[in-house]
């Protein structure tokens, strides 16, 4: 499955999460089996012509309407930050989900 991460840098270790009006570029993990099996970044989610299924947010106060009418499930962050840590929160099922 692939999940869309808005980042402040284009770095797998060093990457924190930010606001989508404040990203730099975007984290697109291909998760599967337990297992990041990579972490491509890109200037804009429209680079990426393929679907995702996920989109994680840093607050569930963000606007998210666009992102569940293109079919994405909106998550959002506790206080995880970096890449690994909303990763390893996205395998126990710790984010919490966007809606109403």
């Amino acid at each position: 499955m692939l999940i869309w991460v808005p980042v402040k840098e284009k770095s797998e270790k060093d990457s924190k999460i930010a606001k989508v009006m404040e990203a730099k570029a975007w984290a697109l993990v291909d998760f599967d089996a337990g297992v990041v099996k990579s972490i491509k970044f890109f200037d804009r989610r429209e680079d990426f012509e393929d679907f995702a299924d996920f989109i994680v947010l840093e607050n569930k106060f963000e606007n998210f309407m666009e992102y569940m009418n293109e079919g994405l499930v909106v998550l959002s962050v506790r206080d995880e930050q970096s890449i690994d840590e909303i990763i390893e929160a996205f395998k126990f099922k710790e984010l919490d989900e966007v809606g109403f």
